[in-house]
């Protein structure tokens, strides 16, 4: 088997100029865009493990016959690359974008000082930065840490917001995988607990960026933009003195600001209100904005959605697909979506929601249900199957 041409992770990720070893397949052009993918050698141990026959036929020959690979807009980074590196960071997001990304996400919650900054979450800076390190701004989190009671049955905790920090304060910290070890009695017990199937391999070095920042460098690598509008707490509005609209509406005008174009960026939110906002106030982004969803009750029916103007949904891939007599099919709630003639997204391969085999997922996924695009935690394992399945 042929896996030179994968890529293999010779020279740092994390960097934006080319390597300066001629046969390595990655380069990176000055300007920070990817002329170049590198997939490693994931993509054909994934191959390897499929059950023979016409799939693995097909993704065995692409292995061993094809030599370079395209950036693909069907792979998005989520969260950049967080199977290895810490979620929401530059070095993250750059390590998405040479594995041929073609779209990356951030999660856009806000400051103190309501300045947009990438994270999953307004309430996780305790697990994914080192701001519990940092005694002077662990201080000001909302719950400080607070150690494990094994004798009483306590589980340790903290809760450390980004509506606690001013945007300055934030950029101080350092991006870490996120976990947490609930049974900590020390700050550094509760930090170090990256789970078996990730690495620290590459977390100690996670630069966290703004919203703004995101924008300046999806550009730079030549990228599209899928922001998510994280719902914020009543506490997280008022420390910051907006309303939900008006972050709504300050997300879409950092794009305007740094001239993105509408046709580049998927808007996204799991709040029906908030695509409907888009629509509405901002139909040049709404056009594609994307209604993110996670639990089917109480949410629209699929026509309901498509009466509203929506066009993308997105809902968790485990709503797409499932399996029968062990074989990988798709749901009749992602027929019911495609007859409506809505575009479909979903979340997040190489996540381990389910233990189905990630090419026999995509192979539905892109085959028979035609996604717009699929996230991954390692977007290798979607840029090449987008390279090889037709």
């Amino acid at each position: 088997m042929k896996l030179t041409h994968l890529g293999m992770l010779l020279c740092p990720l994390v960097l934006l100029s080319a390597c300066n070893d001629d046969d390595n397949p990655v380069q990176v052009a000055k300007s920070g865009a990817i002329s170049k993918v590198q997939l490693g050698p994931r993509p054909a141990f994934l191959v390897d493990q499929l059950a023979e026959g016409e799939l693995k036929d097909t993704l065995k020959a692409c292995v061993d016959n094809m030599n370079s690979y395209a950036v693909s807009d069907f792979s998005i980074g989520h969260r950049g690359a967080p199977l290895m590196f810490p979620e929401h960071t530059r070095e993250s997001y750059v390590a998405a974008a040479r594995m041929g990304a073609g779209v990356l996400e951030c999660d856009v919650a806000f400051t103190k000082d309501a300045e947009l900054v990438c994270r999953h979450s307004h309430a996780d800076l305790h697990t994914t930065t080192d701001v519990l390190a940092v005694p002077e701004l662990a201080a000001k989190c909302s719950i400080p840490f607070i150690p494990a009671d094994a004798v009483n049955g306590v589980d340790a905790t903290a809760e450390c917001r980004t509506s606690d920090f001013t945007l300055a304060e934030y950029k101080s910290l350092q991006g870490k995988m996120d976990a947490a070890n609930k049974q900590a009695t020390t700050v550094e017990e509760y930090m170090d607990a990256t789970p078996s199937f990730r690495s620290d391999l590459y977390a100690d070095t996670g630069t966290l960026l703004s919203h703004k920042e995101s924008i300046a460098l999806f550009k730079e690598l030549g990228v599209k933009m899928t922001p998510e509008l994280k719902t914020p707490s009543a506490q997280d509005l008022a420390a910051a003195g907006i309303t939900q609209q008006e972050f709504a509406q300050k997300m879409i005008d950092e794009y305007i600001e740094a001239g993105i174009e509408p046709s580049q960026v998927y808007v996204q939110s799991f709040s029906i209100e908030d695509v409907e906002f888009w629509i509405a106030n901002n139909p040049e982004f709404g056009e594609q904005a994307v209604y993110l969803i996670y639990l089917l009750d109480g949410v629209p029916s699929p026509a309901e959605i498509a009466a509203k103007g929506i066009k993308i949904v997105a809902p968790i891939y485990t709503s797409l697909v499932e399996q029968q007599a062990g074989v990988v099919v798709a749901t009749d709630y992602a027929k019911e979506l495609k007859a409506e003639g809505l575009d479909l997204i979903t979340w997040t391969i190489e996540r381990r929601y389910t233990d189905y085999p990630e090419l026999e997922v995509l192979n539905v996924l892109k085959k028979e249900l035609e996604l717009v695009g699929v996230f991954s935690d390692w977007p290798a394992t979607v840029t090449f199957f987008d390279n090889c399945v037709k």
